[in-house]
């Protein structure tokens, strides 16, 4: 997957700030901020270790759940045409359309 590391089971989303000339990752299934920055992939990692550990510890201390849940619901504007396509071609494949959509989903989103 482009973009994402993992540390310690955590992923997180990698980006470039050009304004500050680092890289800054950001985990997504925590329940707080954890982001860390560096100015190269191997202190980047060492940074995200200790930013998750730092939060981690804090949830700790606090009593909070660190980890995001997720619902498997969300909704998703489109436009019509693009919403007609997508039921056409759910039906062509003798799925309903959270089938499809949930399956087209999936496809992308592991590629």
């Amino acid at each position: 997957m482009k973009n994402v590391i993992e540390i310690d089971g955590h992923k997180a989303v990698v980006s470039f700030d050009p304004d500050i000339q680092m890289f800054r990752g950001e985990f997504l299934d925590l329940t707080g901020g954890a982001d860390f920055y560096a100015d190269n992939v191997k202190d980047l990692e060492a940074e995200g270790r200790r930013s998750l550990e730092t939060f981690l510890e804090v949830c700790a201390e606090r009593g909070i759940e660190p980890t995001r849940k997720f619902s498997g619901k969300f909704v998703l504007r489109v436009p019509p045409k693009v919403h007609e396509a997508a039921a056409l071609r759910a039906a062509a494949e003798g799925r309903s359309m959270d089938e499809w959509l949930a399956k087209t989903i999936e496809e992308a989103a592991t590629a």
